[in-house]
């Protein structure tokens, strides 16, 4: 993996094109029978369509890419195989819920998604529900995955006006912090009390991060880096 750079940017620049994927065409067979075999584990898995990206520019405050549709599997064995497409990238939204005491609110995968036990922010893939006038809408994602994961809805919380780029190679998370006017332990419980109502929650916890001390290798380099990152310029 790429050492990780973070990029701040205030605008994002990503088309849809039609492009076929060389690597979903050529490998097709040994796809669909890893495919198989995940779905055999884990019943649960749907073959969706969804948006990858390729050719990221990061030039000044901006984030410039163009996205093509694939489906779930091929991005599944891309990822599972290493990333062996060089040329492509997963760029997905995050939103970073902030408590007004300073804790960031992650929440864990349940077992039956394909990132069990991960510990994220609410974000997603894009898919073809982002896609507003031939682009992908990062933000509209962002919120669309909030209020499915956590029941929280955009006047729940106050974006920040950028976006935090961390960028790995294989992937590139737009991060933006999302401030909440609730405690901690308060939001915390909020979320908890959706997950419970809901029939098949994607998450199975809420975990809090107040210092380093709270981030564990559950946690993806990237979110750690990014969370490392806010930490050092707190006061």
């Amino acid at each position: 993996m790429s050492r990780l750079v973070i990029h701040r940017v205030t605008a994002l620049d990503l088309p849809v094109e039609n492009w076929p994927w060389p690597f979903a065409r050529e490998c097709r067979a040994e796809i669909d029978a890893h495919f198989a075999r995940q779905v055999h584990e884990n019943p649960a898995l749907w073959n969706g369509r969804v948006l990858l990206g390729r050719n990221p520019v990061f030039a000044g405050e901006r984030l410039s890419a163009s996205y093509f549709e694939t489906d779930f599997a091929s991005f599944l064995a891309w990822r599972d195989w290493g990333f062996p497409d060089k040329g492509v990238f997963n760029g997905f939204g995050m939103g970073a819920l902030l408590s007004s005491d300073g804790a960031f609110v992650l929440g864990e995968m349940g077992q039956h998604t394909a990132n069990a036990g991960r510990i994220y922010f609410a974000s997603g893939t894009p898919d073809l529900d982002d896609v507003r006038d031939g682009a992908v809408d990062i933000s509209g994602s962002v919120a669309r995955e909030l209020e499915e994961e956590t029941g929280l809805a955009p006047a729940d919380y106050q974006d920040e006006a950028h976006w935090h780029c961390v960028f790995t190679g294989p992937a590139v998370a737009m991060i933006k912090v999302l401030r909440v006017d609730m405690p901690g332990e308060g939001l915390r419980a909020r979320i908890v009390g959706n997950l419970a109502l809901q029939r098949s929650p994607e998450l199975s916890d809420i975990h809090l991060v107040r210092g380093t001390a709270d981030l564990t290798s559950a946690m993806p380099d990237f979110v750690a880096a990014f969370i490392e990152a806010q930490l050092s310029t707190q006061p």
